[in-house]
């Protein structure tokens, strides 16, 4: 009976535990699913992309394999990191808009708190490794982070609907970064180069394209969080006719980028079909608008955008 009663004991024992460990696995699961939100995995990998290419156009031993992970795991940790700091600065804003409500901290998924520590963990990491990667790796990788959150979230995003224009050079640093990282395992010595700074400004040019389409089609949003944006300050036409100056200029850039670093016709003329087709719907949106034709738009900047870095990445391999 002893030995019976014992088991029974034990067995019950190992069943606790095992329900605790359970318990465990799904909570923390479900938290890393929150996690994973709060980062905008698809903006994150966008921007990651980005990184990924300006550092192959530097046409570094291929394979640097080692370099190149490394960089992608920094620029991942930092990115991530400013994006969870700039959606617990924003927690206020996306609690009124419908687009947003359900994200982890307005939804109350996850605490205010918990949310500053992961994204200050995160940048800090990322930063860090850049810095012990390549000083002006780091510097950069820096650079886009402080603009994103200090100077675009905080201090301008409230304020001015010109607060894009600093978005977008944040949004054009992990192509910068890449570049400059790539350089330094080409020839020992990290540098900013004009391919780099035009790769940048292709990505800044750009932003408005991605941007200002999402601000058009949520219009009563941002009204209603009190976020200034283009379509608010000076109204839809004049957005749609900054989106096609702004597309022209991102393909110019874009293109002198590409010629500088000596890719073959073959690449230039499907560079130059993007880029068309991008101005084309970029003008008609102005001539024939439409809500199908701003989030058809929208849809096709960031396949743009994504084909342009492929585009990069094959011709340097």
């Amino acid at each position: 009976m002893r030995n019976t009663a014992g088991q029974s004991h034990r067995e019950n024992r190992m069943a606790t535990q095992r329900r605790t460990i359970d318990d465990t696995r799904k909570h923390l699961t479900a938290k890393l699913r929150l996690y994973w939100k709060l980062i905008k995995s698809l903006q994150t990998g966008l921007l990651l992309a980005t990184g990924v290419a300006g550092f192959m156009s530097a046409r570094c031993p291929a394979l640097d394999w080692r370099t190149l992970l490394g960089m992608s795991g920094s620029l991942f940790l930092a990115i991530s990191g400013s994006t969870v700091l700039n959606m617990w600065y924003d927690r206020d804003i996306d609690a009124k808009m419908l687009r947003t409500y359900w994200r982890p901290l307005p939804s109350g998924g996850v605490s205010p708190r918990e949310t500053v520590v992961l994204g200050l963990v995160l940048s800090i990491l990322g930063v860090g490794w850049a810095v012990a990667m390549q000083p002006l790796y780091g510097l950069v990788v820096f650079a886009g982070l402080f603009i994103d959150v200090v100077v675009y979230t905080i201090w301008l995003k409230r304020r001015t609907a010109w607060s894009i224009v600093w978005g977008g050079i944040s949004g054009g640093m992990p192509i910068l970064a890449g570049r400059v990282l790539g350089i330094a395992a080409l020839t020992g010595v990290g540098q900013i180069d004009l391919i780099g700074v035009l790769l940048s400004l292709g990505i800044l040019f750009w932003i408005p394209t991605h941007i200002m389409t999402f601000n058009m089609r949520y219009h009563d949003d941002y009204q209603t969080a009190g976020v200034p944006t283009f379509p608010l300050a000076y109204s839809f036409q004049m957005t749609r006719v900054t989106i096609a100056v702004s597309s022209l200029i991102a393909a110019l850039t874009m293109g002198g980028a590409v010629m500088l670093l000596g890719m073959t016709w073959g690449y230039l003329r499907l560079l130059a079909v993007l880029s068309t087709a991008l101005l084309l719907m970029a003008v008609y949106s102005v001539a024939r608008p439409s809500e199908k034709m701003n989030f058809g738009l929208f849809k096709y900047a960031s396949i743009y955008m994504l084909s342009l870095m492929l585009l990069l990445v094959l011709g340097a391999i």
